[in-house]
């Protein structure tokens, strides 16, 4: 699964500490980014950053070091921040929806047609949507023009019934080699845009509503059944998780003529987006993260 010698190094360290209270001092590999580092010590990027007086898409320079923080210097680095600062963007597109919101009026504020998020949902364009259920709309769209006019009481997140599902499980880097070997993808490619996306958890739902190991949106699902997939795929399998979105990236990969990047831009900004307003500031990021990937899964 994990195959980070930094996460392992890093475990073992802070086990054999009785406090484990001091940091780590880690000397930056080519390659490497704050994500990527953060995620093999089980730190999120913005803890990684505050601990380090960094801004959270601060590009880090092999051979540099950085203090890798035990969880109560993150913790207290977190603390530290000004109410806001460093705050990683949202997803592209989420939206979470709010009392007296309805799905046509949404998708009005957003400047989007109601039959276009109710397909990337899998709803149907009259369905009632509840406090609490997560949206993902186009990208372009604006999720802040579509907040209700007073704040709503908090609500438990609802996420519409729509395949594929998150079921639950993992893959294995390896398995999803394979499994991207049968479609003609790079298996390191693969594997990178995996973890990024999920850490190879089919049980990850996004704030955005996709779904399982590739997060999938429910209406990318349904267009990988009817216009790439050659027999019915599983929505609830972990592996056919996996088989959905190397199709849909092979696709991807045609699409921009071979080029990776452009690739794993669209499979995350959305290639209409993409063509219209070019790559946005935490698509780049999101390609920088995936592409520095590789070379931990044999790229």
């Amino acid at each position: 699964m994990r195959r980070y010698t930094l996460s392992l190094t890093l475990a073992l360290i802070l086990a054999l500490s009785p406090s484990a209270a001091a940091h780590v001092v880690h000397t930056v590999e080519p390659g490497e980014t704050l994500w990527s580092i953060a995620a093999a010590s089980n730190l999120t990027t913005r803890a990684l950053a505050a601990a380090n007086g960094l801004p959270e898409d601060a590009r880090l320079v092999a051979g540099t070091t950085i203090n890798v923080p035990s969880e109560a210097e993150a913790a207290a680095a977190l603390a530290g921040l000004a109410p806001g600062s460093g705050d990683a963007p949202d997803a592209v597109g989420a939206y979470r929806v709010q009392w007296g919101d309805t799905l046509s009026g949404i998708a009005a504020r957003s400047g989007v047609a109601t039959e276009q998020v109710a397909w990337m949902n899998g709803l149907s364009p009259n369905a009632h949507v509840l406090a609490g259920t997560v949206l993902k709309l186009p990208t372009g769209a604006d999720p802040a023009q579509a907040q209700a006019a007073s704040p709503p009481p908090a609500q438990p997140e609802v996420v519409p019934d729509a395949a594929p599902y998150a079921t639950g499980g993992f893959v294995s880097a390896d398995q999803i080699a394979q499994i991207a070997a049968e479609h003609g993808v790079p298996g390191d490619l693969a594997a990178a845009l995996a973890w990024q996306e999920s850490g190879f958890n089919n049980d990850v739902v996004s704030p955005a509503n996709a779904r399982g190991v590739m997060q999938i949106l429910p209406g990318t699902w349904d267009w990988i059944q009817s216009n790439l997939a050659s027999a019915p795929l599983d929505p609830s399998s972990p592996a056919e998780n996996v088989h959905a979105g190397v199709m849909y990236l092979d696709q991807l990969l045609a699409d921009s003529g071979g080029d990776p990047a452009m690739a794993v831009a669209s499979y995350y900004q959305g290639a209409g987006s993409l063509a219209s307003v070019g790559v946005l500031p935490d698509t780049q990021r999101y390609v920088d993260n995936v592409l520095a990937l590789r070379s931990r899964f044999g790229g």
